[in-house]
């Protein structure tokens, strides 16, 4: 199982970046989809997430209104939509694949998010 992430940078504050998370080597359509963050010193945390079934979708509030997921199982790809960025979105974003009730997990490698004037 392979996940690749794309589409970090450096953006400006109030700029907007589109992350990618390629999956290979599961069948893409049975897992939630999540992304993670993690800033400097602090622990990973729960970002957005897409459900296998139906596509719901849920955010932290830190980003609600200014971040969308989206899946595209035919391309085996989530997508992470974030606009009007803030410093404080600086971090390392992680894609996730979870098999609930199997016990799978997956990670990518992350991609840098650094937002800055």
């Amino acid at each position: 199982v392979q996940l690749v992430e794309s589409g970090g940078g450096l953006v400006q504050p109030g700029g907007s970046l589109r992350l990618s998370c390629a999956a290979s080597g599961l069948t893409f359509s049975r897992y939630d989809m999540n992304w993670y963050l993690q800033a400097p010193g602090k622990e990973r945390e729960l970002v957005a997430v897409i459900s296998s079934v139906g596509g719901s979708t849920s955010y932290a509030d830190s980003v609600k209104g200014r971040f969308t997921i989206s899946r595209d199982n035919a391309k085996n790809t989530v997508y992470l939509q974030m606009n009007s960025l803030k410093p404080e979105d600086t971090a390392v974003y992680y894609c996730n694949a979870k098999l609930s009730g199997w016990g799978l997990d997956y990670w990518g490698q992350g991609t840098q998010v650094t937002v800055s004037s």
